[in-house]
């Protein structure tokens, strides 16, 4: 994405707010959660969430990839290549037809529903909360002559009350449930949704069996994650694999995708050192990461983009050393792959 159309996108995402008080704001999120409230004063995870994805996305597109999720890598691909590596992968889990009508869960702006239309010919019905994220996505499905392919859901996926029942033929959620304030009843819903003998695809964020709730480093590293990418909380594997049985699905395979044989790359690494090619390669490494903070300053007194922008630019800075830190002491991963099957 280039400088002026990122400039366009942070003034429409700000609409001339207080940019710099919404990110302190937001940074306050898991205070207000931990007193609750009642009424007109109850704290709402999807709010904060939505808030997350209206001051970041831009400028999370800018800096890593239209498909905002992360992939395993391999020293002899780029960070997109591994991407689309993966996209791939779970087009064939999910045994794609062109008969088909998928769920994208959470469908951010778009980028895997482009690959799974372009290389399984489906239709897809792309589930949002989030409209800034979703007028981006139909303008590049447009772009890419996909439109005729795809319809939207403005809708949280925690309640999809306004698709009937057996509507799917398979589902994927990717990096999306993860911010669920409750799995269970995103899972219920994802699950009343599909047909019987459908399949669905998730990719989480979770602790792996290294994290220890009594370590103070381990409790700081899971509190900084969580409060950097809006995380309600951080489930275990085994959580993940319950609150899919326990609505109903039937759990074909689970893995952390980073775990493999051969030669491999940390998933972490395009923000701690360099890999692959160039672009934005040098915006995601922590140096070229200040670096944007220096220059969102100067843009922001030259009123190329809206103030306040280079607080969200030292949120997300602070986010991928929370991402590498997480991955250095391995006691978390964005790589909990499943596939399951709502039985017949």
């Amino acid at each position: 994405m280039a400088m002026a159309g990122l400039s366009r996108e942070l003034k429409d995402a700000s609409r001339g707010t207080d940019v710099k008080g919404r990110v302190q704001r937001f940074e306050g999120w898991i205070a207000r959660a931990a007193l609750g409230g009642d009424g007109a004063n109850e704290y709402d995870h999807a709010a904060t969430v939505k808030e997350y994805y209206d001051l970041c996305s831009g400028l999370m597109v800018w800096g890593w990839n239209e498909s905002l999720h992360f992939a395993p890598l391999t020293p002899d691909e780029s960070l997109e290549e591994s991407i689309v590596r993966h996209q791939r992968l779970m087009i064939a889990k999910l045994e794609l037809r062109q008969d088909m009508t998928v769920a994208d869960v959470g469908c951010g702006i778009g980028g895997p529903m482009r690959r799974v239309v372009r290389e399984a010919g489906v239709r897809v019905v792309g589930i949002n909360i989030n409209e800034i994220q979703l007028d981006k996505a139909k303008r590049l499905n447009a772009a890419a002559g996909l439109d005729h392919m795809v319809d939207y859901e403005v809708c949280s996926f925690m309640d999809m009350g306004g698709i009937e029942d057996e509507t799917f033929d398979r589902a994927y959620a990717i990096e999306s449930t993860c911010h669920a304030p409750d799995k269970k009843r995103a899972f219920a819903e994802i699950f009343r949704v599909l047909k019987p003998g459908a399949l669905f695809w998730g990719q989480e964020m979770c602790l792996t069996e290294k994290y220890d709730p009594k370590d103070n480093r381990h409790r700081t590293i899971e509190q900084d994650l969580r409060r950097g990418i809006a995380l309600n909380d951080i489930a275990t594997f085994g959580e993940v694999n319950h609150g899919l049985e326990s609505v109903g699905f039937h759990v074909i395979e689970g893995m952390d995708r980073d775990v493999r044989k051969g030669p491999s790359t940390p998933w972490y690494r395009p923000m701690e050192s360099r890999h692959g090619t160039l672009g934005n390669a040098l915006n995601r490494l922590p140096w070229g990461r200040k670096a944007v903070i220096a220059g969102s300053k100067m843009a922001e007194a030259l009123r190329l983009i809206p103030k306040g922008y280079s607080e969200v630019v030292r949120l997300l800075d602070r986010t991928a050393d929370a991402y590498v830190e997480g991955g250095r002491s391995g006691i978390f991963t964005p790589l909990y792959c499943f596939l399951a099957r709502k039985p017949h």
